[in-house]
């Protein structure tokens, strides 16, 4: 099985590195984290110019990597080669280049320190090449959070940096950034930069909902979560707006998540009406989301009853249907604006 992210970076910090890692998944954070560590970490500076490479996915073959991480260091106990946008290798889907990959792992180089960067995608756990690399080597998977894990995660970080946070700035911090942890840890940093270090050993200094507003304010790019916001107070004029802003970069808003995501979101919904007179916390269990956002669930609820969320839901399936192509071909713009006339209307 897949390592968790925090098990290979408390490796590393130990001095622990291998000769392979492979690190997959949806969530860029932990995957930078700990390639980022071996980057920087791995080789002294003055070893870094004759033995670290940093390749990227869409400029190389299988056959460059492999060869490149069959040399050996220069005056140095191990090279590091570093492939980035390895989703974007040309010849990865074809059986010679997993083939290739495949022996290599089996028989990685032990003075090379080889790093596969393989964002947003993950490899079927059941091939062959998968296997070989979790007996092997190292296979990392790094997910993304569920929305209930996101405040206790916020809170571990800035801890780890000798800082608290107070409820509602947690709450305030993922309603305005989103809960996508490379985002949060950018944002939780300039914070932090502009606040001031907290010394080491003192008392850990409290984060505020004033200090995150001020530090961080609200000129963000738009994500899922202010569409499903616009959306959930029927706000026509914003969720248009949003819509553009995902229209003019449609590979960073890819519409089958976003149609995903607002999925969920409507599914909570119905149990919010199915459970009504439930305490906030009571409904928070089962919602699997931190009682802070309860209130949002319920204002939302009351702006759709069930026979629209229904509705809604039924569009959804129809935009998720049209975003892979069955019986059309239409832009993911355009399934997302007639997506939210048929919602809002």
């Amino acid at each position: 099985m897949p390592k968790k992210p925090e098990e290979i970076l408390k490796d590393l910090s130990a001095g622990k590195f291998s000769p392979f890692y492979f690190l997959m998944g949806e969530e860029s954070f932990y995957i930078d984290k700990i390639s980022d560590y071996i980057e920087e970490n791995a080789l002294e500076k003055s070893e870094r110019s004759f033995n670290q490479t940093v390749l990227y996915g869409k400029d190389i073959q299988m056959k460059d990597i492999i060869s490149q991480a069959k040399q050996f260091p220069v005056m140095a106990m191990r090279q590091v080669v570093i492939v980035k946008e390895a989703q974007e290798i040309s010849d990865f889907g074809r059986e010679t280049a997993k083939t290739q990959l495949q022996s290599y792992a089996e028989k990685a180089v032990p003075t090379t320190v080889l790093v596969f960067l393989y964002k947003h995608k993950k490899l079927a756990l059941n091939t062959k090449l998968a296997k070989a690399i979790d007996k092997h080597a190292i296979l990392v998977e790094s997910k993304p959070l569920y929305e209930n894990q996101v405040p206790a995660w916020i809170g571990n970080y800035l801890q780890q940096k000798k800082y608290r946070i107070t409820p509602d700035a947690t709450a305030w911090l993922i309603e305005n950034v989103g809960i996508e942890l490379s985002r949060l840890a950018n944002e939780i940093d300039k914070l932090l930069l502009n606040f001031g270090k907290a010394e080491v050993g003192s008392q850990p200094s409290q984060i505020t909902t004033e200090l995150v507003k001020k530090y961080i304010g609200t000129t963000k790019e738009y994500n899922v979560f202010d569409l499903q916001r616009a959306i959930a107070q029927r706000n026509s004029l914003k969720t248009h707006k949003i819509i553009n802003t995902f229209a003019a970069n449609p590979k960073d808003n890819p519409v089958i998540p976003i149609v995903s995501s607002l999925f969920g979101y409507f599914c909570k919904l119905i149990l919010i009406h199915k459970n009504q007179g439930k305490s906030n916390n009571e409904l928070a269990g089962i919602l699997k989301v931190s009682p802070f956002f309860v209130k949002d669930y319920s204002a939302a609820a009351r702006n759709y009853n069930i026979p629209k969320i229904l509705f809604v839901l039924h569009a959804l399936r129809i935009a998720d249907a049209q975003s892979k192509g069955i019986n059309s071909s239409a832009k993911d713009e355009e399934i997302l604006r007639e997506l939210a006339v048929r919602i809002l209307g």
